[in-house]
């Protein structure tokens, strides 16, 4: 897994926490991520929508895509479709992909990436494997997660940001076992590239098989850490926490949920998680607004919703190459 890999004993380390385990939040429950058909036809593992929303606030959704071995022409993506109201955050762990948006930006994004591209009032965009994954075929490996906006927010000017493998903040856990990657936010102290809308982490740990990793947390944010790959427990009473399931920690709007996160990696683990357990970890601030959802629009009202399939139609959410043709079809109602 070339993720933005390196030798946790080099590297600054998280403070060790002290105190009693009542400090450490509980889970409050676990979801098995449900599978769909996305895009052009690609599988993705769907954790949330699911849980209840009021628990992900202000995550809307999160998409696993792979691990998967591709044979030559089975790779796929997503045509020219719209978005408002809220960003995508794009992680590539393992291959690559390639977005242009309406607004100019885009790229490549590959081995450790972050595409994060704010909607906000408008734009189109499209998601491809470039041509040499294409034909050739290979690994791929990566996650989608939906951020919403606040209601402030959502109308202003669309933004992107490319988040290179190298401009990731790394760091050991306490014990110098396990591989914290900050993507976005700050924790224990040490901030993460991605500039945010709304106040979030986002990390990915590859914790050592056996080792336990704490993470200080801010107590007005809730948490959440899915399994990408391998398995290991969440939460002081261990819950089982195996690949493509999704636990859901005590609320931030609950006093005395604590300040901080245990994650333990099982001892023996799968021969692809050899390096370790691997957990997406995010949570955020609660925007505790209305959420008007359908499709690839988020925004506070139905009256919202409607304007912004009119502006889609009447061509306000930016001009795509001339030679595509835009649509809006079921496939394109939850991805990207």
């Amino acid at each position: 897994m070339p993720a933005v890999t390196a030798d946790p004993m080099a590297l600054p380390r998280l403070p060790h926490l002290s105190g009693t385990e009542t400090g450490r939040r509980r889970v409050a429950k676990v979801v098995t991520a449900a599978r769909h058909l996305e895009g052009e036809g690609f599988q993705v593992r769907r954790p949330f929508p699911g849980v209840d929303l009021a628990m992900a606030d202000p995550f809307l959704l999160l998409d696993h895509m792979g691990a998967v071995e591709y044979a030559p022409g089975e790779a796929k993506g997503t045509p020219w479709h719209p978005h408002r109201g809220f960003e995508t955050v794009t992680y590539i762990i393992d291959g690559a992909f390639q977005h242009h948006d309406t607004t100019g930006g885009g790229g490549l994004i590959t081995d450790g990436a972050t595409q994060w591209m704010t909607a906000a009032s408008g734009l189109q965009h499209i998601e491809q494997p470039p041509p040499e994954l294409v034909a050739k075929g290979g690994l791929f490996h990566g996650v989608q997660l939906w951020v919403n906006l606040p209601r402030s927010q959502k109308w202003a000017d669309p933004r992107y940001q490319d988040i290179r493998a190298s401009d990731v903040k790394l760091l050991s856990s306490a014990d110098g076992a396990s591989l914290v990657r900050v993507i976005a936010g700050s924790v224990g102290g040490f901030d993460g590239p991605g500039v945010t809308r709304t106040p979030i982490n986002y990390l990915h740990a590859t914790i050592a098989p056996g080792a336990r990793l704490e993470l200080p947390w801010p107590r007005e944010f809730n948490a959440m850490a899915y399994a990408l790959s391998g398995r290991g427990t969440a939460g002081v009473e261990e819950i089982a926490v195996d690949e493509g399931r999704l636990a859901v920690f005590g609320g931030s709007h609950h006093q005395g949920d604590g300040d901080a996160l245990v994650l333990r990696a099982a001892e023996s683990q799968p021969q692809a998680s050899a390096q370790g357990w691997e957990v997406l970890v995010l949570g955020g601030l609660p925007l505790r607004e209305p959420v008007a959802r359908y499709g690839p629009f988020v925004m506070n009202t139905r009256e919202e919703i409607v304007q912004a399939f009119e502006d889609f139609q009447a061509g306000r959410m930016g001009t795509i190459p001339a030679e595509t043709v835009p649509h809006l079809s079921s496939a394109d109602a939850s991805l990207s």
